[in-house]
């Protein structure tokens, strides 16, 4: 019988981590998205987990991020982290990105909350408790800040 409830309990842990929300924003990545003549372009992959995320950006003439285009060969929650940084990141510049990662980051270790910047963040307080889901929620805003750092 306990290990019914353990199974059980594991099950509703996995249905929280995997929502609607974040399996909605995994499936809203475009495959093979890109950008032709990006001003910068990085991938980064994930020593804890293997995921890789592969960014381009366009800038605008005051350095913010006209275009964004993911590639990802990742887990949901990277996917759904890479899905909604390209909804959101348009007309953001890296120092705003930057903070939003730093953000995110310490939400995810427990010392800030998801919604400081972006509301939609809260779709991932769920993995707060899965420390080894953390570098794939966060690996897209690296590719992309290294790609902005590419761009000038």
């Amino acid at each position: 019988m306990q290990a019914d409830a353990s199974g059980t309990a594991a099950q509703t842990a996995k249905a929280d981590l995997y929502s609607r929300d974040i399996l909605r924003l995994a499936a809203s990545l475009p495959h093979g998205d890109r950008i032709a003549d990006a001003h910068g372009s990085a991938t980064r992959r994930s020593p804890v987990c293997g995921s890789e995320i592969a960014a381009d950006v366009s800038v605008a003439s005051d350095g913010k991020v006209a275009a964004l285009a993911f590639r990802a060969r990742a887990c949901a929650l990277g996917q759904a982290s890479a899905g909604l940084l390209r909804e959101v990141a348009a007309g953001r510049s890296r120092d705003e990105i930057a903070q939003v990662r730093n953000d995110l980051a310490a939400a995810l270790s427990g010392t800030g909350p998801f919604d400081a910047l972006w509301p939609q963040l809260a779709c991932f307080a769920p993995a707060s408790d899965h420390p080894g889901r953390h570098a794939a929620i966060l690996l897209p805003y690296d590719a992309l800040l290294d790609a902005l750092s590419m761009a000038g």
